[in-house]
């Protein structure tokens, strides 16, 4: 029995390292997969964060151009108008009749409003109405002229304009009282 439990022990010492063999081989390539993931991980990070910088740069320079450039559409349409003042500049000294003149500035004037409405622009409406500090500067007030003009706007000394429907310019106003 002896000599059997020697053999026996022989056998496990050669057949012993071939196993562990195996297994050190399979550790190494689990490891080397994992450094692979590792590094595939790692390139994509690499790749990501730089798409996402290119991605930011390119949103801030769109970001500038579209503030450098942005009422680009307005002022082509406005062009125009300008060269519509410059002929009546100088036809201006050719002309007698003091009624051309006048529809001359009409036909620019109607020119331009029709350009700015298009644009988006509107006037706002404000004598008669209920005084609103939202859309009105009150610059001072009178006596009303009548009892129902009392808290509304009396006389407009400028203006009030939305454009698509955001207030940009606040019309200055005399409040009844």
């Amino acid at each position: 029995m002896s000599k059997k439990n020697n053999d026996k022990k022989e056998e496990e010492k050669q057949t012993l390292p071939e196993e562990v063999k195996q297994e050190a081989s399979s550790v190494t390539v689990e490891e080397k997969t994992s450094e692979e993931k590792l590094a595939e991980l790692n390139d994509k990070y690499i790749r990501l964060y730089a798409d996402f910088e290119n991605y930011r740069k390119r949103m801030s320079k769109e970001r500038i151009d579209l503030l450098r450039y942005g009422g680009e559409d307005v002022f082509k349409k406005i062009i125009p108008v300008l060269d519509d003042f410059e002929r009546a500049f100088k036809s201006l000294a050719e002309i007698t009749d003091i009624n051309i003149i006048k529809q001359g500035e009409e036909l620019i004037y109607n020119k331009f409003k029709n350009i700015l409405t298009q644009s988006g622009l509107e006037e706002m409406k404000s004598i008669g109405e209920i005084f609103d500090p939202e859309i009105h500067d009150a610059v001072t007030n009178i006596p009303a002229p009548s009892e129902n003009m009392k808290g509304k706007v009396a006389e407009e000394i400028e203006k009030g304009y939305y454009l698509n429907g955001k207030v940009i310019r606040h019309a200055k106003v005399i409040v009844g009282n």
